[in-house]
């Protein structure tokens, strides 16, 4: 019988803490796909972030390194400058990277680094307790809106991908989603290429995955990615915003 599926080189053999249905596992294992793929694992750098992801070194077996709250893209920054032969990259959820660490990934961005970044928006925060991000879609429930995020109260969803696509430093943006097989191909296709990117020196690059998070969703994980088809893809567009 011939194998036709089996995990990652870059994947190490662990039993995962993620919430049943989160999107977080498929990230990691096309991440490590991809890697493998472009056989660059003994030149990758990861920065994992704070929040729901922020053990990924369990799961990832190349280096990984941690940064502090939102400071993902300037740990990257410093560890690209000084060892530009090596393939660096973030991998940051909405919370740490468009509420805390916007000041980071904007000027990061802006001034052009040959990093790759992973975003993660699944439009809550997760190991906090589901209170609303800067990511959360209007009306949407969470522990600190109740009765839905209201646009006079709370303001409008941040929109990273469209934002960090008017900046002359960043290279390629592009956002996916993985809520069926066929998007999380596309998702794979478009994380491929932003490491490609960097590899060829082409500068700044991010792709914003919008990903379903079944526990603070407050939805069954079959639910959960439904909600991502329907609701969330309708405020955040997928799509290339810059290449």
């Amino acid at each position: 019988m011939n194998k036709v599926f089996s995990k990652p080189k870059s994947m190490k053999n662990a039993s995962t803490h993620y919430c049943p249905g989160c999107g977080h596992g498929v990230v990691h294992r096309i991440i490590c796909e991809v890697i493998d793929e472009l056989d660059i694992r003994e030149k990758v750098i990861g920065i994992a972030p704070v929040g729901c992801a922020v053990i990924a070194y369990d799961y990832w077996d190349f280096d990984v390194t941690e940064a502090a709250h939102g400071r993902v893209p300037a740990v990257a920054t410093g560890i690209k400058r000084v060892k530009p032969e090596n393939i660096v990259f973030g991998y940051q959820g909405d919370g740490d990277l468009a509420a805390i660490g916007t000041a980071e990934i904007i000027h990061a961005a802006n001034r052009g680094e040959n990093i790759t970044i992973i975003f993660v928006n699944n439009a809550v925060y997760g190991m906090t307790g589901g209170q609303m991000a800067p990511t959360t879609v209007l009306k949407q429930k969470t522990s600190t809106t109740p009765f839905g995020r209201d646009k006079k109260r709370d303001g409008f969803p941040l929109k990273v991908s469209e934002l960090l696509a008017t900046l002359p430093g960043v290279s390629y943006v592009e956002r996916v989603a993985i809520h069926d097989p066929q998007h999380i191909l596309k998702a794979k296709k478009a994380i491929k290429r932003v490491f490609q990117n960097q590899i060829n020196g082409l500068g700044f690059s991010l792709v914003e995955v919008l990903s379903q998070c079944p526990t603070y969703l407050g939805h069954s994980a079959k639910e959960a990615v439904r909600w991502v088809a329907e609701e969330m893809i309708k405020e955040y567009p997928l799509g290339v915003f810059r290449q």
